[in-house]
């Protein structure tokens, strides 16, 4: 039998191992870590949904009395300026918006999101009655040429007449507010509302020159010498015909046409019945518009929609009363509650008495012996593929068929910027590419919201700003939105940190030159709900707008705003729901949990939002309760000593 050797030299572990390698991997020690309270600062993800980029959680924050304002101005003014830092109409898009923002909410999470909207609608309105204006930067003697006066156009001109540049708009149309204006019915937006949130930003100093259209009434060299960057934003208003055969019967039209003639008041009724092809805002718009413009029976053929659109006649004063309710149908090739249009217009449109069929497509157009359409051919679709399903075509009656299925742009006179689709190439900064000093915002680069048009807007005043300051353009963060500035607001306080005094420094969290165990994450992180203690909260119902009542039976010659704003009460209350997401509240639960008394509140004399509260390092024992018990995730454990 051989005799087993053991060998007595065998350790498991070596000399030093009773330390940790590195401070990453040193975490817990029985109840402490080797890490300390860091605040970081994250984009709220309704504000990383925004294409505005608007500070959402800065706005509501103060309008819940988080944030208070300076200067003896009134919180709804401090709002309104904060809101239009990004966005200059808010009444606008408080009405019109489809709200991606709320769609991204957290609160989501619990029950329902934030009316964001409706808060936002509060403050443009009051903004409205107590008549706020705009300030125009300090004069540069830059001039910058903007060829388009819609909602793209006016947010650059507003953003750049913020940084002193001197801007000229030229409008094709007798007025501005491009598709505000002709595409959007006065029941959703009211004139005189839209009125004074075009006339704020034209009295901040922008010549304004209508009824000319560059490359026709001027010449686009004209531009080139005389201005120092040019800015197109001549928005997509020519809409896409039906593709299919059949479709250029004279009573085919666009969607963008028909609102159009409504919104210049050449369009007063429909005759027969209307069938709207689309599924987006713009059909639905077409569809509850002829449903209120109403049908007239006896038929005369200057009366027919096509006449007053295409010819730019006007009907003659057509009494409400000898109208009947319009048969409109809209079709969409989506099932209806997957239609891209926003859900609560497309309740509207239902309650109003507009037919939605869901999943069906196009085919062909039929003609009679006029050559005027009398039937629109269609077939079902499978709801997932949308591909057609055999067998299932069916001819449609109709007098009028309305193609709401795309847009695209008017580039007669600048042909040379085509893309070959009707729209403009851009890159990250709204530049042309290989045309220097061109620039190009909004729906000509690819057709979308308002909202998203005022957020390219910002960008390319941004750019425009760089570019006449002969400065490189850089690159665009990857959250590129408007985001929270603690330097700013600590400064706007006057409690910004002292001089650095440029000597050698040895652990600073005494330091009055710094700001301490704070990081600021916003331009590449956004606050998912993951990172929040959704615990704290409690269920809170949301204040939601109510509305005049319409139906089938009182929709004719009805177009009086529907929306009914919020008053202050139920605005503040709904400002109160948003859980602050990426940024302290001042809930105090890291004061109040934390066992070493270590987490303690900024002195008044130097608080302000996101200075709540610090951390005494020389209790801090690194139990991360303070972080388990942060509602917002402003809270995360970093290295500390």
């Amino acid at each position: 039998m051989r005799s087993r050797v053991v060998d007595f030299t065998f350790r498991r572990f070596k000399d030093g191992d009773d330390q940790w390698p590195s401070m990453t991997d040193r975490i817990f020690e029985g109840d402490r870590s080797g890490k300390c309270p860091t605040y970081v600062h994250r984009t709220p993800p309704c504000q990383g949904s925004c294409p505005a980029g608007e500070d959402i959680r800065g706005w509501l924050g103060i309008v819940r009395g988080l944030e208070k304002p300076s200067h003896g101005q009134g919180w709804q003014e401090y709002a309104f300026r904060r809101l239009t830092e990004a966005n200059p109409f808010p009444s606008v898009m408080g009405r019109v918006c489809p709200a991606p923002c709320e769609d991204g909410c957290n609160r989501n999470q619990l029950e329902d999101h934030v009316g964001i909207n409706s808060v936002e609608q509060y403050i443009g309105d009051f903004a409205v009655r107590a008549g706020f204006g705009f300030t125009a930067g300090q004069t540069t003697g830059k001039r910058v040429a903007i060829v388009g006066g819609g909602p793209a156009g006016l947010a650059v001109a507003y953003q750049l007449r913020r940084r002193g540049h001197g801007c000229t708009i030229f409008e094709g149309h007798a007025r501005l507010g491009g598709m505000m204006v002709w595409g959007i019915p006065g029941y959703r937006m009211p004139r005189d509302v839209l009125a004074v949130e075009i006339a704020r930003i034209v009295d901040m100093g922008i010549e304004v020159r209508l009824n000319t259209w560059v490359g026709r009434d001027v010449p686009l060299a004209d531009l080139e010498r005389d201005y120092d960057a040019v800015v197109l934003a001549v928005g997509a208003q020519s809409g896409r015909p039906l593709p299919i055969p059949g479709a250029d019967a004279p009573n085919c039209l666009s969607g963008v046409a028909f609102l159009d003639a409504f919104n210049d008041g050449r369009l007063k009724a429909v005759t027969g019945r209307v069938v709207v092809v689309g599924g987006g805002d713009t059909s639905v718009d077409v569809a509850t518009v002829a449903r209120r413009l109403g049908r007239i029976t006896a038929v005369h053929e200057k009366d027919r929609a096509e006449h007053i659109i295409i010819n730019q006649t006007a009907h003659d004063v057509i009494e409400t009363a000898a109208r009947t309710g319009a048969d409109v149908l809209l079709l969409a090739r989506s099932p209806i509650h997957k239609m891209s249009a926003a859900q609560h217009e497309v309740e509207d449109a239902l309650r109003d008495g507009v037919e939605i069929q869901g999943s069906v497509g196009p085919v062909a157009v039929l003609k009679g012996e006029d050559g005027r359409a009398t039937h629109l051919r269609v077939q079902r679709l499978h709801e997932q593929t949308k591909t057609p399903i055999p067998d299932t075509e069916r001819d449609i009656e109709c007098d009028l068929i309305v193609s709401a299925i795309g847009q695209t742009g008017n580039l007669t006179g600048i042909e040379s910027f085509d893309n070959g689709r009707g729209l403009v190439n851009a890159d990250r900064h709204f530049q042309v590419p290989n045309r220097p000093g061109y620039f190009v915002v909004g729906d000509v680069v690819k057709p979308h919201l308002l909202t998203t048009a005022i957020g390219q807007a910002t960008v390319a005043a941004e750019s425009i700003d760089r570019y006449l300051a002969g400065m490189p353009l850089g690159k665009r963060p990857k959250v590129d939105v408007r985001h929270f500035d603690l330097l700013t607001n600590l400064q706007e306080a006057g409690l910004q940190p002292d001089a650095y005094p440029h000597e050698p420094m040895w652990g600073t969290s005494e330091a009055k030159c710094a700001v301490h165990n704070y990081e600021d994450r916003s331009a590449q992180e956004i606050a998912s709900s993951d990172l929040l203690f959704l615990g704290h909260f409690k269920y809170k119902e949301r204040n939601k707008r109510s509305y005049h009542p319409t139906d089938s039976t009182n929709i004719i010659g009805n177009f009086a705003e529907r929306v009914i704003s919020l008053n202050e009460i139920a605005t503040r209350d709904e400002a109160g729901r948003c859980m602050n997401c990426g940024m302290c509240f001042e809930c105090d639960n890291c004061v109040v949990f934390c066992p070493q008394e270590a987490v303690k509140k900024t002195p008044k004399n130097q608080s302000t939002t996101g200075r709540y509260v610090y951390t005494d390092y020389a209790r801090c024992v690194g139990c991360h309760i303070c972080a388990e018990v942060c509602p917002t995730g402003y809270i995360q454990m970093g290295m500390g000593g």
